[in-house]
């Protein structure tokens, strides 16, 4: 049978409680905005002229090429979809799921730590890799909109090789960084500045003088190659950096501080707009689901 490709849907959340698989293919598309995820995204690149920006860095994607992003990092997509067709597999899966397939023996996280020595976003497999990668994601993908019997079983083992799979080709080689050439210095110098430095008092003043840049040129090269300005940009790093230490049981009135806020109101407005929830309702929320999650990860299927 051959591949169906799904149209593209801009939401960014799970409509599942353990992983989805999705072929994608469009021939025109809009720009992505900056965004993150709390579980992993594995992209496989099939055809496409394509840069990723993933926490700071713009890379060029290659057909055939693997990206790994890891739960919380920001990335965003560029695609010029005038030279060809933009195609591609998209899977995103929960920590707990691949935490439950793992075994003493075996942990399949191991590969997608962020926090291991040479962690990376990008692989470049070999013709040989690719193809048993395409292979394992259409199968998977095809048990994945299937109600046969034995689908559930299917769908675990097929997730559980495509994750061994990635694990062995990433502790073969290194990752592969092509940044893209059009990528400014100063640009990628600022986010990682803002990426060590969110907690500070930042301004476009101190970041131009950081990238030995005037701040004029600075905004207007930051907006055109990342899609939104360094304002926006520095809102959505300290948002998320809030997000995990409310996660871990902070409370909301120290958090606001270590992102960055200069007060709480401005926090909440920006915390409540970008999540739908107040900081101190989101911290409740982590709480009373974080032990029913595991509970209920333990019980779903595949």
């Amino acid at each position: 049978m051959a591949k169906q490709p799904q149209s593209f849907d801009p939401r960014q959340q799970m409509g599942r409680a353990d992983f989805e698989l999705q072929y994608k293919r469009d021939s025109y598309l809009k720009d992505v905005a900056l965004h993150h995820h709390d579980f992993y995204e594995i992209y496989f690149l099939l055809s496409g002229d394509v840069t990723y920006l993933i926490e700071g860095k713009l890379v060029q994607v290659m057909p055939g090429d693997l990206l790994l992003i890891s739960p919380r990092e920001l990335h965003q997509v560029c695609i010029r979809p005038e030279m060809s067709v933009y195609e591609r597999f998209v899977l995103w899966v929960e920590p707990q799921t691949i935490t439950r397939l793992s075994t003493d023996l075996t942990d399949l996280h191991r590969g997608l730590d962020p926090n291991r020595p040479g962690y990376g976003n990008q692989y470049r497999p070999s013709p040989e890799d690719r193809t048993q990668l395409e292979k394992l994601m259409y199968q998977l993908s095809q048990e994945s909109h299937s109600e046969d019997y034995g689908s559930d079983l299917l769908r675990a083992s097929l997730l559980t090789q495509l994750l061994v799979t990635i694990n062995r080709l990433v502790s073969r080689q290194g990752c592969h960084v092509e940044e893209d050439s059009r990528g400014s210095r100063a640009v990628q110098q600022t986010m990682n500045y803002i990426n060590l430095h969110y907690a500070e008092e930042l301004s476009l003043d101190t970041l131009a003088r950081q990238a030995f840049v005037s701040k004029y040129h600075l905004s207007h090269e930051f907006h055109r190659q990342v899609g939104t300005s360094v304002y926006q940009y520095i809102q959505k790093k300290r948002l998320l950096i809030a997000r995990q230490l409310l996660s871990q049981g902070k409370p909301a009135s120290q958090v606001y501080s270590a992102c960055g806020f200069n007060d709480y109101a401005g926090f909440y407005r920006a915390f409540k707009g970008e999540y739908g929830l107040s900081p101190r309702a989101f911290g409740q929320q982590a709480k009373e689901s974080a032990p029913g999650e595991e509970s209920g990860n333990r019980e779903g299927s595949i």
